[in-house]
């Protein structure tokens, strides 16, 4: 299912070892590159804070017995899985921190589709060598379709939609890999459409390794079709639709990872920290938003006033808490996120936020008959009615701005508020 070297790369910015608010996967080791791990790195981290190791164990699936628990796929001259894991003389030219893959064979509407997501570990030369280790997030999907037409295929890390000119064999051939740098970086995979990671609904599964006697705990067993959970869209399946009404769907996946036994941070983004007061109500709110583990974890806030107060989570790990202290000046709130009950070896992780309030643009336009570009936006501070500049460009007046500019419009404005907050918006243009 899985080919050493992408057909596709798409490379984003690297250098970051926490991902950005959007992504599934939230850090990857930097420091822990050894011999015995092909000096890949030793664990990635979802940002629901499950970490997996790279996954080299020889361990066997007591429920497919003479099957490994990892994908150490062999290949003739290069590794023999049979053999001890040396590297780079007996190393696989691919590896895997996590595997997901599902297939969709039906007859009756002749849909033949292949279903890949993993986070990878392999080498800029193909073959396993030192100061060559590259890793990246991959989304495959492969299908063989009857007829022309407009194709939506959902699965547990988007939707992705194809327009078929010529059915046939592969008529929809995807592969999306991101993460690709210049080999020893790392940090890209944290930006692809991989994780939380998905597990199987029947685990984990725990068994012995036979190199170290030591038991090891698995996400999910490769070797078996198992229903799964995870999805950070709940969409715990991949479904294809078609003309004609043509539909098929599985949530049938063969799950593969090893559940990684170094103790990590809980994982916490704080996306928004705003106040609002004043106006049609007297009334002061602070309003958070963050990103962190889902229940059974457990966030709490301390709002500028010092006053502690729980906040609330959705199954996807969105929060939200909500505070009714009065703002204070450079003030700020600290957050605190505990995942310990699903994951004993997390540890708290504690971050402030300052708080601003929110700007909201309501006009922003250009008209290229008068040359006149006109900003309007607002502060959620009606009270405190903090100045209003348009980057760049100027002061508001009156939550208002109104100038000539060069005979080429900007694409859009960005007003910045004294108190902190801001807002960006695309420019309209009018005759």
């Amino acid at each position: 299912m899985h080919n050493a070297l992408p057909t596709l790369a798409l490379p984003l910015l690297l250098g970051l070892t926490v991902a950005p608010a959007m992504a599934g996967l939230y850090a990857v080791d930097q420091t822990t590159l050894t011999e015995v791990n092909g000096f890949f790195p030793a664990w990635y981290q979802d940002s629901h804070g499950r970490a997996l190791d790279l996954c080299l164990s020889k361990a066997q699936s007591s429920r497919v017995p003479g099957s490994f628990m990892c994908n150490l796929l062999p290949t003739p001259g290069v590794f023999d899985e049979t053999q001890p894991v040396v590297f780079p003389t007996n190393f696989p030219d691919e590896a895997f921190w996590f595997t997901g893959d599902a297939a969709i064979t039906d007859a009756a509407t002749g849909i033949d589709l292949l279903y890949v997501s993993a986070v990878e570990a392999a080498f800029s030369g193909e073959l396993p060598a030192a100061g060559e280790q590259v890793s990246f997030a991959r989304i495959r999907i492969r299908v063989t379709v009857p007829v022309a037409g407009t194709y939506t295929i959902t699965h547990p890390y988007g939707v992705d939609v194809f327009s078929v000119d010529t059915p046939g064999t592969r008529a929809i051939n995807l592969t999306r890999d991101i993460g690709i740098a210049a080999p020893g970086d790392f940090s890209g995979a944290l930006a692809g459409n991989i994780g939380p990671f998905l597990r199987s609904v029947n685990g984990p599964y725990v068994e012995t390794n036979p190199v170290s006697n030591l038991p090891e705990t698995f996400i999910g067993d490769p070797n078996l079709l198992e229903e799964v959970t995870g999805s950070p869209f709940g969409t715990n399946f991949v479904r294809i639709e078609g003309p004609n009404g043509l539909r098929a769907e599985t949530q049938q996946f063969a799950i593969s990872g090893k559940l990684s036994q170094v103790p990590l941070p809980t994982p916490l983004i704080v996306e928004r920290a705003t106040y609002s007061r004043g106006g049609s109500s007297t009334a002061t709110q602070q309003d958070y938003f963050t990103l962190a583990p889902p229940a059974p974890a457990t966030q709490t806030y301390t709002d500028t006033a010092g006053a502690s107060g729980p906040m609330h989570g959705s199954a996807t790990g969105a929060w939200y808490g909500q505070s009714a202290a009065s703002p204070t000046a450079n003030g700020s709130v600290s957050f605190s996120a505990d995942n310990s009950t699903a994951i004993p070896s997390s540890t708290v992780t504690s971050k402030s936020a300052p708080l601003v309030d929110l700007v909201t643009i309501s006009r922003a336009e250009y008209s290229l008959g008068s040359g006149l570009l006109t900003v309007e936006a607002s502060s959620s501070d009606q009270s405190g009615q903090p100045a209003l500049s348009a980057e760049g460009l100027g002061p508001l007046v009156g939550g208002r701005l109104q100038l000539p500019v060069a005979s080429i419009p900007p694409a859009n404005v960005q007003v910045l508020s004294a108190n902190g907050g801001s807002d960006t918006e695309e420019v309209l243009i009018l005759p």
